[in-house]
C-alpha cells in the first residue's frame, strides 16, 4: 500500500498562548497579502491603507466611542447566542430576536410616550424587549424539545417572520404619512430615549460590560451553566445524571432571546431612535462567527468583536478617504477574516508528514 505524503490528525488542547500565537501569525500573513493586493490593484502605498484603517477607529474621540458602541452591540448579540451554542443548539435566529426586541421597544415609545413617566416608560421598554426576544427564542426551543425539529432552519425562518412584522408596523406607524417608514420616534420630547451618561455612548457600553460579566459567571460558575455544558457534551449523559434536557433547552433559549431583546432595546432606545427591517444590521449572523472564534468564552469575545468592528470601520474609512468603492475595502476585510478563520484549522488539527525512512509500499 502506498503511504500518503501527509495525514491530518486532531490536536490535543493547545495552551492559550500558543493558540493566540497562531492567530497572530495568521493576522500578520493576512496583512502582508493585503499589502500586495493593494499595491497591485490601486498603486496606493499599503502603509497608508493600514494607517487609514487605524484612523477609522482612533482618529478622534468621537470615532473611538462610536467604535465602542458598535463593539458593545455586536458583543451583546454574541453573548446572547453563546449559551445556546454551548448547548449545541444552533440558534441562527439572533437577527430576528433583536428585531422583535427593538419592535417591542418602539411600540412602547409610540403608544405610551407621554402617558407614563419617562423612567417608567424605559422600564416598560426594557421588560417588553426582553419578553419579546425571549418569546421569539422560546418558540423554536419548544418545538425542538417536544418534537425534535431542526433548530437551525426554524430559527432562520423566524428571522424572516420578524422582518415582515417590522415592515408591517413601519406602515402602520409611518411618519410622515405615505413615507412607509416610522422615522425618528418622539424627536422633540425624547420620550423613551435612553439617558446619556457623560456622552451618547457610555450607557450602552456600560450595560454590555455588565452583561459580559454576568454571562461569564452564569456559564462558568452557576448550576444552570453546568447543565448547559453537560447537555452540550451529551444529552444521554445529561439524562443519566438527572438533568431534564427539554427544560434546559427551553430555559437557555429564553435567556438567549431575552439578551437579544436587550440589544434591540439599546439600538432603538439608545442609538437609532427608530425601527426598520435593517436595524439589526446583520449582527445576528456576525455574532455566530464572534462566538465561535472565541470558543464560546465571553471574555475572548471582547477581542473578536473588537477585531470585526475595527476592520469594518477601517473599511469605511478607506472607501471615504481614497474614494474607492465599498467592494475594495470588503476585499481587504474578507482576506483578513479568511486567514483568521483558517487559523482555527491549525489550532484544532495538525499535519503529519511521512518520515523519509518510512516504506512506501509492501
Amino acid at each position: 500500500m502506498h503511504e500518503p505524503l501527509f495525514h491530518i490528525s486532531k490536536r490535543g488542547a493547545l495552551p492559550w498562548y500558543r493558540a493566540w500565537l497562531i492567530r497572530g501569525l495568521a493576522l500578520l500573513a493576512a496583512l502582508v497579502l493585503c499589502a500586495v493586493v493593494t499595491t497591485l490593484l490601486t498603486g496606493i502605498n499599503p502603509l497608508q491603507v493600514y494607517v487609514t484603517i487605524f484612523k477609522g477607529s482612533f482618529a478622534s474621540s468621537r470615532r473611538f466611542w462610536d467604535m465602542l458602541q458598535r463593539l458593545s452591540i455586536l458583543l451583546c448579540v454574541s453573548l446572547a447566542v453563546t449559551p445556546a451554542f454551548r448547548m449545541r443548539f444552533w440558534n441562527i435566529g439572533g437577527e430576528g430576536q433583536v428585531l422583535v426586541g427593538g419592535l417591542a421597544s418602539a411600540a412602547c415609545m409610540i403608544l405610551l410616550g407621554g402617558k407614563v413617566p419617562d423612567a417608567g416608560l424605559i422600564a416598560l421598554m426594557t421588560v417588553s424587549a426582553m419578553v419579546a426576544g425571549a418569546i421569539w427564542g422560546g418558540i423554536p426551543a419548544v418545538f425542538k424539545a417536544r418534537w425534535g425539529t431542526n433548530e437551525t432552519l426554524f430559527t432562520l425562518m423566524m428571522n424572516y417572520v420578524a422582518i415582515q412584522l417590522v415592515r408591517y408596523f413601519s406602515v402602520v406607524w409611518e411618519s410622515p404619512k405615505g413615507s412607509g417608514s416610522i422615522g425618528v420616534i418622539n424627536p422633540s420630547t425624547h420620550w423613551g430615549w435612553l439617558p446619556e451618561i457623560g456622552n451618547a455612548y457610555f450607557l450602552k457600553v456600560l450595560v454590555v460590560a455588565l452583561l459580559t460579566i454576568g454571562v461569564y459567571i452564569y456559564l462558568n460558575y452557576s448550576k444552570h451553566g453546568y447543565e448547559i455544558a453537560v447537555v452540550g457534551e451529551s444529552e444521554r449523559t445529561a439524562r443519566y445524571v438527572g438533568i431534564k434536557v427539554e427544560k434546559v433547552i427551553i430555559r437557555t433559549m429564553l435567556l438567549s432571546g431575552a439578551l437579544c431583546g436587550i440589544a434591540g432595546l439599546l439600538l432603538v432606545g439608545g442609538t437609532d431612535h427608530t425601527i426598520t427591517d435593517t436595524t439589526a444590521g446583520g449582527r445576528g449572523f456576525t455574532a455566530v462567527m464572534v462566538s465561535w472564534l472565541a470558543k464560546f468564552n465571553p471574555v475572548w469575545m471582547i477581542l473578536t468583536s473588537f477585531l470585526l468592528v475595527f476592520l469594518g470601520k477601517g473599511a469605511e474609512q478607506i472607501s471615504s478617504q481614497f474614494q474607492l468603492n465599498q467592494s475594495f475595502s470588503d476585499i481587504l476585510t474578507g482576506i483578513i477574516l479568511f486567514f483568521i478563520i483558517g487559523s482555527e484549522f491549525f489550532i484544532n488539527y495538525q499535519i503529519n508528514f511521512r518520515k523519509s525512512g518510512d516504506k512506501e509500499g509492501k
